[in-house]
């Protein structure tokens, strides 16, 4: 029981006592008076009753209610427990990472949740930085490689390490997962989907009469296959296995056109369990705004982290293509766009798993040096009966317009040529 509801439960207790006790002292008073008046006089009698003792003086002297005055009454005596509980969340811890030359601190509660809404500021080797939109982030870049020594400032709302985290700032980005990454990515709840979700290939305006929208068999050479993303919605994978698809490459999760947040396809769990239990084989895409290879390296993450070490049939793809003109990465130039895409795909395979590209013939020839992304697994967009493309490629995209049993609305259709 907690302590408190002890406490009014005794006083409630304490009240009914006093009660009964002058229930009975007024009975006592009333039956001496009637006894009384069979001796003495009227007079006689009140003169007794109304000259009160010296004990009945100091007793009504005391107040009973004073304790409904003292504020601290019923917070005394607390346990041990119900001072921890008290502080329980009040304290902080800080995780720190690196990718090159920079710095991620993260501020934590005791659940290992981001405290986000409060004015927290960190001292790096001494120099202090503030979480300026109080997102529990602090981001330092251009930083000299090195030892630094990371401290939260004291706060009156929580409890701080008393001793600082010592972080390695790296000198090169090393292309492998990042650490606790789960802490970074939101769900569309959290944000504004309709602004940051905004990919707009260009494979449907390079499109010409000989497109094929038909669902083409499979053949010992080839598969076929979709793939999909929440736009797509609920699929029933069962009459979508019976109708032809043999595998399914599908979105994970998307970086936002406008502020870069990393944000998890709400369909993707659903997708990818019920395409598996199907017997559909699996891959994955992630659609990428990242604008330099710091944040590839964390968009690679993000799929790894989401995937959780299953296995997979087909690669993990970089959906790398424009987002409508006013995205965060569409102005890159080639040079950074390839830097972006070498480094998604070289932490992919540092994790074990194969890596792709996606992205349109115009985009392959215009936004990326493919002799430098050759060596990954090529997904070509290109809606002809042939492409033009002269690159080579493991899986082709034929249409965006293709209609299957299980699946409302348009569906991508796909060849796979891998062996």
């Amino acid at each position: 029981m907690d302590s408190k509801i002890r406490r009014i439960t005794v006083f409630c207790a304490f009240l009914m006592v006093l009660l009964i006790l002058g229930t009975v002292v007024g009975i006592n008073v009333w039956k001496n008076q009637e006894m009384l008046a069979g001796v003495f006089s009227q007079e006689q009698v009140s003169a007794v009753t109304e000259s009160p003792t010296q004990q009945e003086t100091d007793e009504a002297a005391i107040d009973y209610s004073a304790f409904l005055g003292d504020e601290t009454f019923f917070d005394q005596d607390k346990s041990d427990y119900e001072k921890l509980m008290e502080n329980y969340g009040k304290k902080l811890n800080l995780f720190a990472t690196s990718v090159e030359k920079d710095l991620r601190v993260q501020i934590l509660n005791e659940m290992g949740e981001l405290v986000t809404g409060e004015e927290l500021f960190i001292t790096l080797n001494g120099e202090e930085y503030k979480d300026l939109d109080r997102d529990g982030i602090i981001y330092v870049g251009d930083l000299r490689p090195g030892e630094y020594e990371v401290a939260l400032k004291e706060t009156d709302s929580y409890k701080v390490p008393s001793t600082p985290v010592t972080i390695n700032v790296k000198e090169t980005v090393e292309f492998i997962p990042i650490d606790d990454i789960s802490l970074l990515i939101k769900t569309e709840d959290e944000i504004d989907a309709e602004k940051e979700d905004t990919e707009a290939g260009d494979a449907v305006d390079d499109a010409d009469k000989t497109e094929l929208k038909d669902i083409q068999g499979s053949s010992e050479n080839r598969s076929f296959g979709i793939d999909v993303s929440k736009w797509n919605k609920e699929i029933d994978w069962e009459k979508a296995k019976a109708a032809g698809v043999e595998f399914a490459i599908i979105r994970c999760g998307y970086r936002g056109s406008v502020t870069g947040t990393l944000v998890e396809d709400p369909y993707f769990y659903r997708n990818i369990e019920g395409a598996k239990a199907a017997g559909v084989k699996v891959g994955l895409y992630f659609f990428t705004q990242a604008t330099n290879v710091v944040e590839a390296v964390e968009e690679a993450s993000m799929v790894l982290c989401l995937n959780n070490g299953q296995p997979l049939d087909y690669p993990i793809f970089i959906d790398t293509e424009g987002a409508g003109g006013n995205g965060r990465a569409d102005g890159l130039d080639m040079a950074t766009r390839t830097a972006v895409c070498e480094a998604f795909c070289e932490t992919i395979a540092n994790a074990g798993y194969r890596a792709g590209i996606y992205a349109s013939r115009n985009w392959y020839y215009n936004n990326l040096d493919m002799t430098k992304l050759d060596s990954n697994v090529i997904w070509l967009a290109e809606y002809r009966e042939y492409p033009k493309y002269t690159g080579k490629y493991e899986i082709w995209q034929y249409t965006s317009s293709g209609s299957i049993d299980g699946i409302e609305g348009r569906v991508d259709f796909n060849l796979s040529f891998m062996k």
